[in-house]
């Protein structure tokens, strides 16, 4: 029998309530580049020259990477996920100055109160309208002090286009994962089969096709002013051709 994938215009709830709740995301996504991810905190915080005790909002903080690695840099740091699954794992680092909740990004939180947001590792983009994202993004800026900073780290979506493998197979611990990509003109699928023992699973994914021009218009609807951008996590100059990353530093108005 071939596999039914579901996509995400069909499935009744968004598709990220149920794949980010699984051991399976973590598992494909987060136990690869541990070095790379810390190196890239260490070189923010430096750009940045965020002073210790400096409050950092990781926003969709999956299981507290990034999170960890900002509080180990003398960081006060707080860190939400909207995946319950998540957040229960990222509490076993919980200290003073680290904390996890619970929380939708599309829902109000702490007002003028963070020094830095940071979301990262393509944590944005998963709504079904513009409507949302704006929502969204307001919400962050509305967090951040007067002045204060948000960082955002997106694919590139032109070379992630002209790159895409349309079809691809890992084992990670005894699992094997089927992943299947495609681009529509807003959006990139992917779709993911796993087969762990005896049981079989399907996930799909859709993210937006944000590139910079849309970001410079979304944040100019909430009040952030774009300062500087970059291509990967060495901090290195954006080309729109060749980044991997489209890393982008912005400023509350």
């Amino acid at each position: 029998m071939p596999i039914k994938f579901i996509m995400p215009g069909q499935m009744e709830n968004e598709w990220f309530k149920d794949w980010f709740n699984t051991p399976y995301y973590h598992d494909l996504y987060f136990k690869r580049n541990e070095t790379e991810a810390n190196t890239f905190i260490r070189n923010l915080v430096s750009h940045l020259q965020l002073k210790n005790g400096a409050r950092v909002l990781d926003l969709a903080c999956g299981k507290g990477r990034h999170a960890v690695e900002l509080y180990n840099q003398g960081l006060k740091v707080i860190g939400i996920d909207y995946s319950n699954y998540f957040i229960t794992e990222a509490k076993q680092y919980e200290n003073d100055n680290l904390h996890f909740y619970v929380q939708d990004m599309r829902q109000p939180y702490w007002i003028n109160y963070f020094d830095v947001v940071v979301n990262l590792f393509t944590s944005f983009g998963y709504f079904k309208t513009q409507r949302e994202h704006i929502t969204s993004l307001n919400n962050i800026k509305n967090s951040l002090k007067a002045g204060g900073i948000f960082v955002i780290d997106y694919l590139n979506v032109i070379k992630t286009e002209k790159q895409l493998i349309k079809e691809m197979s890992i084992t990670i611990n005894n699992v094997d994962y089927l992943i299947k990509k495609e681009v529509t003109d807003t959006h990139f699928l992917k779709h993911i089969h796993i087969k762990d023992g005896d049981e079989n699973f399907n996930y799909s994914e859709s993210v937006s096709k944000f590139g910079l021009d849309d970001f410079k218009l979304m944040f100019s609807k909430v009040g952030l002013e774009i300062v500087a951008l970059f291509g990967n996590y060495k901090l290195e100059k954006f080309d729109d051709e060749l980044s991997d990353r489209l890393i982008i530093i912005a400023q509350k108005k």
